[in-house]
Parts: C-alpha cells; structure tokens; sequence
C-alpha cells in the first residue's frame, strides 16, 4: 500500500516538503528520546540539566550509531516514504545525527551555534540534480518550539532566483530579500521531507519545551562504488564520525554502544548487503 496518497505528492510539487504522519512506532520515538538524554547526560524533566555544558547541549547531538536511531532509519514507513519520492528502491540511509534544543531563556538566548538558513551544498553546482532531507519529529513540535522552517516552493524558482543574486554570493546561505520563511509545525512521530534546494534551517525555540528530532537522509544507492560502500561498513561496526560532521569527543558511542542490529531492511540501506 503506498504511502503518499495523490494530495501529497501534488503538496510536495508544489513546495517542495511533506509531512508525513506517523513515521514510527512511538515506542520508538521514547527510545531515541531516552537515548538522546541518556548521550547528553540530562534529565529531560530538569530544565536546570539542559544549559549545563554548552559544548554538548546547543541544538545538533553529535550521535550517529545508536540502535535507537537505527530502528527509526530501517521502519519500513520511512524507507517506503523515501523511495517513492525517489521512484527508487534501492536506497542507502545516511548516518545523521539528532537535535535537542532548549528553549531560550533570558541567561541563554537564541545562539545555539546553529547555521542561519542556508543550503547544505552549492546548489548552483547541482541546481537541476534531485537530492532529499529529512527530519523526525520525536516530539509534538509547535511553530516555536525550534522545528523545521523553509522557503516553501523555491525549489521551483531557484533558477529565476539565481540569475537576480550577485556573481560573487555566498553559495550556501541564500539573500532571503523578498523570500518568505515558513515553519513547519509537527506531532511526535512526523516525518518532514524536503527537497535540498530549499532554503532552511531551525527556528528558534521560544517555547517552554525543547525541541527533540532526528535527522533521516536516504538517496539512491551507490553500489558500484566499492571503496564507499566499505567504508560505510566500517563506519557502522566502529561507530566513526561521518565526514563532515564534529563529532563527540567522549567517544560516547564507541565505549557503550555495540554496532548496531540491523534487520534485512536495514543491511541494504547501510550497504552491508547489496539490493537485488
């Protein structure tokens, strides 16, 4: 049965994002929550543990490898979401990472070391070339709570829109002159996909809650690409850092976490078994 009935993908056409509810099991969602908490070494009921140590509390968790967040990746919901988006089934999953990020207060304004709204590529390098994000909603999320925002539609514009900008632009954060963000609003177990030429980023958390999710990224598999799909073995049995990412310098999730159980869902979108 698939998942995107005709009102979504008509939704997703024209702006570029879908909300897809009930991604996962709830139990699913308590586990990451616990697990994000358990990483974080807070008391999700404690505000005062939220703002102790700004060097592992400011928004994006630099955890990767959990078995938590393995669950969420190989729910068939979110695969099958995924792929018919693409039109591919043969897909891999990305190691993302989660965010918890606390409310502002007075002593902790917004400044969370989040990046302003921006691409995360050149997307003049690719402006024609299909690339897809997301992020689980592992908490009900209000429009101020710290969620997903966009430009809704610019994906459809892009080329219009670049030919306006300065040669000389910064290629990863757009001018939003003229453009309108819109925040993305959820209940605990959505699934916000966006296409990657949209303009986005997090809001700030004006609410009394923080904000908990999970970023999920899956494209088509690159099985060919022996030397990559090793090295996204490896990353997986050791629990490294992926490229592009700061990492934990505990090595939290190396000393408590074995690699991760993976279902046969799963050994394909890590790329440890190869797709028929």
């Amino acid at each position: 049965m698939a998942i995107l009935e005709a009102k979504d993908r008509l939704f997703w056409e024209e702006n570029g994002y879908v909300v897809i509810p009930e991604a996962v099991p709830s139990k699913h969602l308590a586990a990451t929550r616990a697990t994000i908490g358990d990483f974080l070494e807070i008391d999700s009921d404690d505000p005062e543990t939220w703002y102790t140590d700004p060097a592992r509390r400011f928004g994006f968790v630099e955890m990767y490898h959990h078995q938590a967040l393995w669950n969420n990746r190989q729910h068939p919901r979110v695969y099958r979401t995924f792929a018919e988006l693409w039109g591919e089934e043969r897909l891999w999953v990305s190691f993302d990472r989660t965010n918890m990020t606390p409310p502002e207060r007075p002593d902790r304004p917004h400044g969370f070391h989040e990046p302003p709204i921006h691409w995360d590529f050149n997307a003049s390098l690719y402006p024609d070339q299909l690339f897809m994000q997301g992020v689980l909603y592992l908490t009900d999320t209000d429009e101020n709570q710290g969620g997903f925002q966009c430009v809704p539609g610019f994906h459809r514009r892009f080329h219009e829109w670049v030919r306006t900008q300065p040669t000389d632009r910064d290629p990863g954060r757009p001018n939003l002159e003229g453009l309108t963000l819109k925040s993305v609003p959820g209940r605990a177990g959505d699934l916000i996909i966006w296409h990657s030429l949209l303009p986005h980023g997090n809001s700030r958390n004006q609410a009394d809650r923080p904000r908990w999710s999970q970023y999920i990224l899956m494209f088509p598999a690159k099985e060919d690409d022996e030397p990559l799909r090793q090295e996204r073995i490896r990353m997986w049995q050791e629990r490294m850092t992926p490229p592009g990412f700061p990492g934990d310098p505990r090595g939290w999730e190396k000393r408590n976490c074995p690699p991760a159980d993976l279902t046969p869902l799963g050994r394909c979108l890590l790329g440890l078994d190869r797709w028929e």
